[in-house]
């Protein structure tokens, strides 16, 4: 098995250049072609990590087409990757490191994410509300980073904020991820599954829905685990 997680890893980021540069014209020349290019990517993971690997995503619960906020569980890339294929115009809060990296940072900022910065405080949290708003599906990890399956972290105030900020409901979305596809380069044979949860209408005080957002994500991903 690791040498199939080797051979997968090394073609799925072969494939992200090379489909990047290829689909270069059509994100350029077309308001959706980044998003175009971005789901066959997705699309190409999926089904190579299904074909070497014995890896199946699998997509649970209502997804949300309009422009709601998502709060979901982040283990590994492959949640990125399953959130990214099932969501019609996903916007995603990311570290503002990646959207420096060429080509894969343009394709990025013309999806419209959101790049911050880790550790930046109010200013951080006041940068992110001026940037989000808009169409499509505004998707943030509200624990701020990767959590391998078992760890725990603190859920933040960013996610508190833009909910209150954007005034839209919060779809929570749990994973087990991280049980397949962990952190290293091995990956296991399994199902990894992305579930959306029944939304959190607007209104609700930011201690509220934090302890929401982590009482539901959290035994959602456990039962999933």
């Amino acid at each position: 098995m690791m040498l199939r997680s080797i051979l997968f890893g090394a073609q799925m980021y072969v494939a992200m250049g090379v489909m990047g540069l290829i689909g270069l014209p059509l994100a350029l020349t077309r308001p959706d072609g980044a998003l175009r290019v971005c789901k066959a990517y997705c699309r190409w993971v999926l089904w190579t990590a299904r074909a070497l690997l014995g890896l199946e995503g699998r997509i649970l619960g209502e997804v949300p087409t309009g422009p709601v906020l998502v709060a979901a569980k982040h283990q590994s890339f492959l949640d990125v990757i399953l959130l990214f294929h099932a969501l019609p115009q996903p916007r995603f809060i990311m570290k503002s490191d990646l959207a420096r990296l060429p080509l894969f940072g343009w394709y990025t900022r013309r999806l419209g994410c959101i790049p911050v910065s880790r550790g930046g405080g109010a200013e951080a949290v006041a940068r992110l509300l001026d940037a989000a708003g808009g169409e499509g599906q505004i998707v943030i990890y509200p624990q701020g980073t990767r959590v391998p399956v078992g760890d725990i972290a603190p859920y933040k105030y960013g996610v508190a904020a833009l909910y209150a900020h954007l005034g839209r409901p919060c779809v929570p979305a749990a994973t087990n991820a991280g049980r397949v596809w962990p952190r290293g380069v091995r990956r296991h044979a399994g199902v990894a599954v992305m579930e959306f949860l029944p939304p959190i209408a607007p209104g609700l005080a930011a201690e509220d829905v934090l302890q929401l957002l982590e009482r539901r994500i959290e035994a959602a991903s456990n039962r999933l685990a």
